[in-house]
């Protein structure tokens, strides 16, 4: 029998945006555990916004299961919270209410700040550095400095041999700002990948010393890029058979439905959707062939190929919840008929 460190790793209640949490408790078992041999485990939500003091308990249940590349016989353990008799979801657990569909794939465009001393990784102590041009998918120290890049392929590292489907990275268009992708079939596996992505990623970055900010819009109203999760997706459907009139409809519902996407979208996104710096305006929807200021980009791929594929909505920032996000999606493309014939004045 092996001792395996299992971190149970779950969402806090903190609202707008929800905190990363995790504990560690060891387990024998005769080989890498299974989902289904990881028992539920309690913890004090009074702690983490889930529960009054007087009444704390709240229960952990494993819900996805990865090996842990920074530990020795280390087992990361995705949890939803769930109320004391182990059955009911919490309130604040999301995941358990979301649209799911194994044919709906999702790839998400994770942006981020690393931050050092209240600052944007790079910047001088005061004022700005050199204006933005140089830095996006730059190389060289005074692009992208001595350390980030090295951050990000540990974490490039750490993801791939935990399991995660992480597609790539790319310094972004402001100074001290990256970005990492990751790709999922189904809703849930898309999100728990992106929500196990940023624990990584964060865990990672104690040692450096150095922060993330996920914040949109972290440098406020001035002439630096905000941080978007820029939300690619694509239905069977959409993939096989799609055509002109369909793409319309589902335009017009996306349309009909701005401000449900727009509430769960990430908070404080009116500062950076505002119509520059790549984004459509917050209250206006958009799209456009290969167009970045628009709510929703179309490849060109897309109408070449008789509009089937994917799209992606610009809209979404580094501070969303990737499971609320696609839940919505797959809720607007539900109410657009999946006929042939299907008109965007239907």
């Amino acid at each position: 029998m092996t001792k395996y460190k299992l971190e149970y790793i779950w969402l806090d209640g903190y609202v707008p945006t929800p905190s990363l949490r995790g504990k560690t408790q060891i387990k024998e078992f005769a080989e890498f555990p299974t989902l289904e041999q990881l028992p539920l485990w309690g913890f004090d939500g009074s702690s983490t916004n889930q529960a009054e003091g007087h009444s704390s308990d709240c229960v952990l249940k494993p819900v996805a299961v990865y090996p842990d590349p920074a530990r020795t016989n280390g087992v990361l353990v995705l949890c939803e919270v769930m109320m004391p008799d182990g059955v009911t979801p919490h309130v604040s657990n999301k995941r358990a209410t979301i649209l799911d569909d194994e044919g709906a794939w999702f790839g998400f465009e994770q942006e981020y700040f690393f931050y050092k001393d209240g600052r944007p990784l790079g910047f001088p102590e005061t004022g700005y550095p050199a204006p933005q041009g140089p830095y996006y998918t730059g190389v060289g120290y005074k692009n992208v400095g001595s350390v980030a890049r090295q951050i990000v392929e540990e974490h490039l590292d750490q993801c791939l041999a935990a399991g995660i489907n992480h597609e790539g990275i790319n310094a972004e268009v402001a100074k001290g700002q990256w970005e990492f992708q990751i790709f999922g079939k189904g809703s849930k596996k898309a999100a728990d990948q992106m929500w196990m992505a940023r624990y990584l990623l964060q865990r990672l970055t104690e040692k450096y010393g150095i922060d993330i900010e996920f914040h949109c819009k972290p440098l406020g109203d001035t002439d630096w890029n905000g941080s978007g999760m820029h939300c690619n997706f694509s239905t069977a459907y959409m993939r096989e058979v799609g055509g002109k009139a369909y793409f319309e409809a589902l335009m017009a519902q996306f349309d009909k439905n701005l401000m449900d996407h727009i509430a769960v979208y990430g908070p404080d996104n009116d500062k950076r959707l505002t119509g520059k710096h790549e984004t459509a305006p917050w209250n206006k929807f958009s799209y456009g062939v290969a167009d970045r200021g628009a709510s929703i980009r179309v490849p060109h791929s897309f109408v070449k190929n008789d509009y089937k594929g994917y799209l992606e909505d610009r809209r979404p920032n580094s501070q969303g919840d990737p499971y609320q996000i696609a839940s919505q999606v797959l809720k607007t493309i539900s109410q657009v008929p999946t006929d042939a014939s299907v008109s965007a004045a239907a």
